[in-house]
């Protein structure tokens, strides 16, 4: 810094502009006095010069002080005031005097430290912040009043990436066109209605978003400061399988109750025909009693089948794992199904390679898996068509694999509806509806269940007239997964 424009500078100027003053009078009043009344004028005037320059030594000398005990002090502050500015928070002056510049060094100390500490707050504050953020499985969007995005974690910024490609429509687009555009992300376009609301009712906002087959439970907070909202949090979970699995729910009751009402109102009717003597003869009432053995029978599978779906779904089924020759269950079944095929004119084929088909399972559930896949294609197979079982081993990934299938020259299943062939009651075409005597409904989910469980795979191909196959992988070794 220049020295004149210190305070010490502008101080020495100012003295020696007084005594320069003061000496100009004196020398205007006193010098011809001198003349006038001393007869060694000369050496009065060589003392006056003396101590004129004396009192300009003195002068310098002062400010020299002043500079030593004021300005250097000062100067140490500024730095010291400089560095806390550019981040350097511990930084302390070393000044230890009794003046009031030891007291600004001191305080300035206090202060220093005072922020040094609220800066660490502040930091740690933040890291927890970011720490928690981070940990949530929910993901967290802030924006400002603008509608930019400030803030996200890393499920936020997974949603911000999925929903950046969304097209608009005209009027979203429109609506959009209000925030102003800047750098940075805005607001993602399923969060746009529900940030006006926010913005104009100035309260919390709760709802259900759909968005790419998904389904996100919104809960968007405002962001107040000083009574007035400068933006907003939104805090987003994933509830697709929530909602899926409540809607499933109502589903299954909607469908249970469909399929015991049907066979509960045959009974009741063909009980009152009974009860009231409707039948003329013993064969009309033993047909009425045949009808009634029949619809309790299929109350009983379906309960039965209730059971077991909801135990292998709780994970509680008992699985009696051992070597089983497939070859040896699948001829079993056939010849179980050969009466079947000759009654409904139906031809049933078995072609299983020469080779060992042995593996690790349960022998009666891979029975039940078969008889469930076979009874499926009967009832769908009009008379004349064909069902054949073929069973073969291949390599896997992790061993040999056992692949059967179960194909039929049916009706078949529409592409559309092949995703869904096994889920509960789902019925893929009116062609494919039960009939009286059909099943309840839960043999494909039962049969997915028991795959399952023996961590296997099985999924189905299919053409509308040209019939369906249903294709499943077993491991052959125990602890394999297909």
């Amino acid at each position: 810094m220049n020295f004149w424009r210190t305070l010490v500078g502008k101080l020495w100027i100012t003295i020696i502009c007084l005594v320069a003053c003061v000496m100009m009078l004196m020398g205007l009043f006193l010098l011809p006095y001198i003349d006038t009344n001393f007869t060694n004028s000369g050496a009065v005037k060589r003392l006056f010069v003396i101590v004129s320059m004396i009192g300009f030594s003195l002068t310098t000398f002062f400010a020299l002080f002043l500079f030593t005990k004021i300005t250097q002090p000062m100067q140490q502050l500024i730095q010291a005031a400089d560095s806390v500015r550019k981040g350097k928070y511990e930084t302390r002056l070393s000044l230890r005097t009794s003046d009031e510049i030891g007291e600004l060094a001191i305080t300035f100390n206090h202060m220093a430290e005072e922020l040094e500490n609220t800066i660490r707050s502040l930091k740690h504050e933040k890291e927890h912040l970011s720490s928690v953020l981070r940990s949530m499985n929910d993901a967290v969007i802030t924006l400002n009043r603008e509608g930019y995005v400030i803030l996200t974690n890393p499920p936020g910024d997974r949603i911000l990436q999925m929903w950046g490609d969304l097209t608009e429509e005209e009027d979203e687009a429109e609506e959009r066109r209000l925030v102003p555009t800047g750098e940075g992300q805005v607001v993602p376009q399923p969060l746009l209605p529900m940030f006006r609301r926010l913005l104009d009712q100035e309260s919390d906002q709760k709802m259900n978003v759909h968005v790419m087959k998904g389904v996100w439970s919104v809960h968007m907070a405002p962001l107040s400061s000083d009574g007035e909202v400068r933006g907003a949090v939104a805090v987003l979970r994933d509830v697709t399988e929530e909602v899926s699995l409540e809607k499933m729910r109502r589903d299954f009751v909607a469908n249970v109750s469909h399929e015991i009402r049907t066979p509960l109102s045959m009974m009741q009717g063909y009980s009152e025909a009974l009860l009231d003597g409707m039948a003329s003869s013993p064969e009309e009432s033993a047909e009425l009693a045949q009808v009634i053995h029949d619809e309790s029978l299929r109350m009983g599978r379906l309960v039965r089948d209730l059971l077991d779906l909801a135990r292998m779904e709780a994970g509680h089924t008992d699985m009696v794992m051992r070597q089983v020759d497939f070859r040896e269950l699948a001829e079993r079944v056939f010849r179980k199904f050969q009466v079947r095929a000759k009654e409904n004119g139906v031809e049933l084929a078995l072609e299983l390679d020469e080779g060992e088909l042995k593996l690790h399972a349960d022998e009666d559930r891979l029975e039940q898996v078969l008889t469930n896949l076979l009874d499926n294609a009967f009832r769908h197979t009009p008379e004349g068509g064909k069902v054949a079982v073929t069973a073969s081993m291949q390599p896997g990934g992790q061993g040999n694999q056992l692949h059967a299938t179960i194909a039929d020259t049916g009706v078949g299943i529409p592409s559309d509806d092949l995703r869904f062939i096994f889920d509960r009651f789902y019925k893929a075409d009116k062609a494919r509806v039960r009939g009286e005597n059909g099943g309840t409904g839960l043999g494909l989910s039962i049969v997915k269940n028991i795959i399952d469980a023996h961590h296997g795979s099985i999924w189905a191909d299919s053409e509308i007239g040209k019939g369906t196959a249903f294709h499943f992988l077993l491991p052959v070794e125990k602890g394999q997964t297909a």
